[in-house]
């Protein structure tokens, strides 16, 4: 009988995943380093996007709303494409609104 192997995603392997934690202050800037892309990091003080949206306690539709914006310039060379998608789930937002007062 031949032995059956687990197939793991890309990101099994990946530190910080499956028991892996940073220790030293380099673990934890490798890290973060390597799985937050720069364009989701902001140039001066170099909040994350997740965190701000974190901090707000936003909901999903805000959150991801909020992501679009502010990477729109920084991801593409066209701003077009996550300011429509922003535009997008901010009428998510206010449908859900809309729903909810009926």
């Amino acid at each position: 009988m031949a032995k059956q192997t687990t197939k793991h995603n890309k990101y099994y392997y990946e530190k910080g995943r499956n028991g892996w934690t940073p220790t030293t202050t380099e673990d934890v800037l490798d890290y973060k380093e390597k799985k937050v892309p720069d364009y989701y990091i902001g140039k001066i003080y170099k909040y994350e996007a997740r965190k701000v949206i974190e901090d707000f306690d936003l909901s999903y539709n805000l959150g991801t709303a909020t992501s679009y914006i502010l990477r729109c310039s920084r991801k593409h060379d066209n701003a077009i494409e996550c300011i429509q998608k922003a535009i997008n789930h901010l009428e998510f937002e206010l449908d859900a609104i809309n729903n909810k007062n009926d």
